[in-house]
């Protein structure tokens, strides 16, 4: 399979504090790939690295491999990269419909319109001209994947998608994830839940306090040892 995502030797800073130490991962084309571990391993400021949301030197992380680190967000997002966030971050002062649309303004081509948004979460379209903030929180989970569906991206990255929501509303959410890979979307996700991620995923990374800890496929792998590794046992 052709290597999508690449970081080399990526490490990530909050001014003097260093979060991740010399992370190399890959994420082939149209796999699914999950990063677990504890709360502060590093997971969310992974993501945010590859988001462009912290600054990092160019050769550190790549892309269809050409070297992004250090670019923009708003660069990194045309060039076919959307994250949706932990705690999904919609614009409270804007309609569900007017969030969404906010995706498309990278005017990245492909599958992926307000009819197919729709399609994929029919309830956000009878949801559509109400402001965000009353929707509830799967359905604002909801509206924060179709904002990043929008942006036609090739990697999706999803951070904590079942944080705070009720299970079935999780399973809801999962199930959707086949639709968004079948469109030929690559996708990260990162989640504390080890057994939804495993299940979501062909190959895990593990992090532990900033630093790689395991890296595998998920299908038949030893269940112990990814708890030894997640809390560095």
């Amino acid at each position: 399979m052709t290597t999508l995502l690449q970081t080399q030797n990526l490490s990530a800073f909050y001014g003097d504090f260093q979060a991740l130490f010399d992370i190399n991962a890959t994420v082939a084309e149209g796999e699914t790939v999950a990063i677990i571990g504890a709360n502060g391993a590093g997971k969310t400021t992974f993501l945010r690295a590859v988001a462009g949301a912290l600054v990092t030197p160019p050769e550190t992380v790549l892309f269809d491999g050409r070297p992004i680190g250090g670019k923009a967000s708003h660069e990194i997002v045309r060039l076919g990269i959307a994250m949706v966030p932990e705690g999904r971050r919609l614009f409270p002062s804007l309609s569900v419909e007017e969030n969404l649309q906010l995706g498309s303004h990278s005017e990245r081509r492909g599958p992926w319109t307000l009819k197919r948004v729709y399609e994929l979460f029919p309830r956000l379209y009878d949801l559509r001209h109400l402001p965000a903030p009353s929707l509830s929180g799967g359905q604002q989970q909801m509206a924060a994947v179709g904002r990043g569906l929008m942006s036609n991206p090739r990697l999706l990255l999803c951070d904590e998608l079942s944080l705070g929501l009720a299970p079935v509303i999780i399973r809801d959410i999962y199930k959707c994830l086949s639709a968004i890979t079948a469109e030929g979307t690559t996708v990260m996700l990162v989640e504390q839940d080890i057994n939804r991620a495993l299940d979501a995923s062909a190959r895990f990374y593990c992090f532990q306090e900033g630093r790689l800890a395991l890296s595998a496929p998920t299908r038949g792998f030893d269940r112990t040892a990814i708890t030894a590794a997640y809390f560095g046992l």
